[in-house]
């Protein structure tokens, strides 16, 4: 395993487990409304802090981008994209569908991910060129070649509800023409799940780079393809994505092509 990886299944693995250790206390949290349905807990702060402190015990230079902390000016060609706990609302309902995200960028590519569910004790994990692993299992897309039988996963809009006639529009199709929907609220999970074949494929639209940055490496070294809405890489600026293996993807694509504007296909 590469040593960035290394630290990053370390930093996401102790992150993860102070996250499961507070949900004892949960009604005892201190909770922040970053906007209109977006919450903080001190637990993200805190998983926060801990995968920070792990990072800089090996590197103190790398620069880091994190949900809550922001963007570090540091001088380095390494970045570490984080996102402490993806599905905070879930946590505070005890709903248990939440991950901790980390991925490696060297030089503006992603080379290393790695995603850590504690509910489940579920490591995922890529390095670019290497493939992808669940609990150091080798992991595949699924083979399901049509959207018929395919089962998808989606993120609603929960607070900028400026995109939410496209977004139905597209729902509705993929409603009709596939096995079922499914939305779990962890946007990172889901990328995971496309790449462990649980889902076929996942859509979503304005994420952040840290909800998606890792899943995108996972999905694409265990064979699928994850794109924006116009099949390019610019899904860590837009927030706009889309993955399934090659073959179900192209399906998808014809769907997000003729239910989404060109305006918002970024």
């Amino acid at each position: 395993m590469h040593p960035l990886l290394n630290i990053a299944t370390e930093a996401a693995r102790a992150a993860g487990n102070h996250i499961i250790n507070s949900l004892e206390k949960i009604d005892q949290l201190n909770i922040e409304h970053k906007g209109k349905n977006d919450y903080v807990s001190e637990v993200d702060k805190q998983a926060e802090s801990i995968i920070i402190k792990t990072i800089r015990k090996y590197h103190s230079n790398h620069q880091i981008l994190a949900e809550e902390s922001g963007q570090t000016s540091n001088q380095s060609d390494v970045r570490w994209i984080i996102d402490p706990l993806d599905g905070t609302t879930n946590f505070l309902h005890q709903f248990p569908q939440f991950a901790v995200s980390i991925a490696v960028e060297v030089k503006g590519k992603i080379e290393h991910a790695a995603i850590y569910d504690p509910t489940r004790d579920e490591m995922f994990q890529a390095t670019r060129g290497s493939g992808a692993f669940l609990n150091n299992f080798r992991i595949r897309v699924s083979e399901q070649k049509t959207l018929d039988n395919s089962l998808l996963a989606t993120g609603f809009p929960y607070h900028d509800f400026s995109y939410i006639d496209a977004y139905l529009s597209s729902l509705k199709t993929f409603m009709t023409s596939t096995a079922g929907v499914r939305r779990a609220g962890s946007a990172a999970l889901d990328l995971a799940y496309v790449a462990a074949g649980r889902v076929d494929g996942f859509w979503e639209f304005n994420l952040k780079p840290w909800d998606i940055a890792a899943g995108a490496l996972i999905v694409k070294e265990a064979g699928g393809l994850a794109t924006d809405f116009n099949g390019g890489e610019n899904f860590l600026n837009s927030g706009n994505i889309m993955c399934a293996n090659t073959k179900l993807y192209k399906e998808m694509a014809q769907v997000i092509g003729k239910t989404v504007p060109a305006e918002l296909r970024r």
